[in-house]
């Protein structure tokens, strides 16, 4: 283990992503020097431009599948493409990346015997007979489906924590994603909220699958991060697997009607079929995060749909 004062050397894998961008801004805030590894599939530049000057960033270029061989003090790992869209385009590569980048970095963390955090979700509940969901649940995911790169990928990447965790005593610590929103989230990622606020701004229909009475939870990313940070700030063997997320639940259609006003927008609502293994019900039982962390979201859906509208505006009004 390396000796340092309160000063950490932290590594985010990911961390030119939605989430990964917004923990690095907060670390950074905290004090820490940040290595920020990303290979850029879903990550962007752009979400991690105001931080090149920053004396305590630093952005390495690597695919998390292949071992990397660094000093650091905590591993935060959130490599991985998490919308649909994307962790479709390449199933083996979005398995691999769960699978072996978990592989990598809990080895590395073995190595410099260090705490390790790892981003999960809540697609390892798939589509759940049970609502809402605890951390106790074991899910009703289809192996051989469309998504099942992703949830099993990120099951797989549970299991292999919890291993380390038990023949290693490594310091894990595992946070089950929910739905969640915000600024810098990738404007073509298939993802609902960013789909509905850049038809609503652009004036095109808003695509509803099914009936748009498929409920979802939705976290706004300043909260989520809070969970994390309060998370990885607990005593070794707390490891989870904990809920992050907003449990106040929400129809599609209701999510559609709600942009459509705070737009402004003339976009109308059209129906289309509905994926295939999308859950009709996905929302967090937070008991464990209230317990152990202190922490609830505290931002509601209205207040973030502005903030996030306010982002979508800005960048689509550069992109014209």
């Amino acid at each position: 283990m390396r000796i340092y004062n309160e000063r950490k050397r932290v590594l985010v894998t990911g961390g030119a992503g939605f989430l990964g961008s917004h923990l690095i801004d907060r670390l950074l805030d905290q004090g820490h020097e940040v290595l920020c590894v990303d290979n850029l599939f879903t990550g962007s530049k752009r979400n991690i431009d105001h931080l090149h000057s920053h004396n305590r960033f630093e952005f390495m270029r690597h695919d998390v599948t292949f071992p990397l061989y660094i000093e650091v003090d905590e591993i935060w790992n959130l490599a991985c493409p998490a919308s649909p869209i994307h962790y479709q385009h390449d199933p083996v590569q979005t398995t691999k990346t769960s699978v072996h980048g978990a592989i990598n970095m809990l080895g590395l963390a073995k190595r410099l015997n260090c705490r390790i955090f790892q981003a999960s979700t809540s697609e390892v509940y798939g589509d759940p007979n049970i609502h809402p969901q605890t951390e106790s649940y074991w899910g009703n995911v289809n192996t051989v489906g469309p998504r099942s790169c992703y949830d099993e990928g990120k099951r797989c990447a549970e299991t292999l924590f919890f291993d380390y965790y038990r023949q290693h005593n490594l310091d894990i610590k595992v946070a089950r994603i929910f739905n969640t929103y915000g600024t810098r989230m990738h404007p073509n990622d298939g993802r609902v909220v960013s789909n509905f606020i850049v038809q609503a701004l652009k004036g095109d229909p808003i695509t509803i699958y099914g009936d748009g009475q498929q409920t979802r939870s939705f976290c706004y990313v300043d909260d989520l991060i809070d969970g994390f940070i309060k998370l990885m700030s607990t005593d070794h063997g707390f490891t989870g697997p904990i809920n992050l997320g907003n449990p106040n639940e929400f129809t599609i259609r209701e999510l559609g009607e709600q942009i459509i006003d705070l737009t402004g927008s003339a976009s109308k609502l059209v129906f289309h079929p509905l994926p295939v293994d999308d859950p009709m019900q996905r929302c967090p039982d937070i008991s464990k995060a209230k317990e152990h962390l202190n922490w609830e979201p505290k931002i509601q859906l209205r207040e973030g749909l502005s903030h996030t509208i306010r982002y979508f505006d800005k960048l689509i009004s550069e992109q014209k």
